[in-house]
């Protein structure tokens, strides 16, 4: 978003931004209309333009956040929001990468525990989704390395792919929320793997212990390092399961062996 406007050199900058994302501050002294006037009214206009520009995007942007919250209530949280936190690129697509730490902070939600990390969940789709493009492996090209090969070789991902870990059962709450006739969400942890096969974002829960093995995975050990420490963390770890959502997701970029 780029706001058609630049204050005047006589008005300093960081007190015209406080003032455009504050109504109860006053306007910024020296800042005047195309008439030499007083910009009053026009600067409430334009204010009040910016103020609802911003707080749609943090509505589009956290669908399910607001669907749990409600609309007028995510509109208020939007408005506390974009007063702390106004925008730092003229590209509204980045914009609300504060908001999910943000609803952690606020005291008024702690009883909803799962809130920042679903804010967070959908913060990591919308980041997948503006991620580069990347020409994933042909699979064949990992059945054709013996078991052996295929536990000394390391991986490189797509840049959409996305990994978020959580305490709460964050897929199955996204899930439930976006899709008619989805389960009720039972309480537990879930790890959720998002990556993008074609054009949108897919999240999906993954298995046990599949986070810590694709973490270990992007730290640069081989796959079968990554399924030693992935072991240790989950002893039922199921690594084809898990590569198989890698593969279905177009993730892998390229294969390396560890020689």
């Amino acid at each position: 978003m780029t706001t058609g406007a630049t204050p005047p050199a006589a008005v300093n900058q960081a007190e015209f931004t406080r003032a455009m994302m504050d109504a109860a501050i006053t306007n910024p002294k020296g800042l005047r209309d195309s008439q030499n006037r007083p910009a009053g009214r026009r600067f409430n206009v334009y204010r009040n333009n910016v103020a609802v520009s911003l707080t749609e995007a943090v509505l589009q942007a956290f669908p399910v956040v607001t669907k749990l919250l409600g609309e007028e209530n995510m509109k208020g949280l939007a408005g506390i929001f974009l007063r702390a936190h106004p925008p730092q690129s003229p590209l509204m697509m980045f914009y609300g990468a504060e908001f999910p730490d943000f609803l952690a902070q606020m005291e008024q939600l702690a009883h909803l525990g799962y809130l920042a990390d679903v804010a967070r969940l959908e913060q990591h789709m919308r980041r997948a989704y503006h991620a580069a493009d990347a020409a994933a492996i042909d699979p064949d090209a990992l059945g054709a390395l013996t078991p052996e090969e295929l536990m000394q070789t390391r991986v490189d991902f797509a840049p959409a792919l996305q990994l978020i870990r959580s305490s709460w059962p964050i897929f199955d709450i996204w899930r439930f929320n976006m899709e008619d006739g989805a389960p009720i969400p039972q309480a537990g942890a879930q790890d959720v793997l998002i990556t993008r096969p074609e054009f949108d974002p897919l999240p999906q829960a993954l298995p046990v212990g599949g986070a810590t093995w694709i973490t270990a995975l992007m730290g640069g050990k081989t796959i079968g390092e990554a399924f030693e420490v992935a072991n240790q963390d989950a002893d039922t770890f199921d690594l084809s399961t898990t590569l198989a959502l890698l593969l279905q997701g177009n993730t892998l970029t390229a294969l390396h062996r560890k020689d």
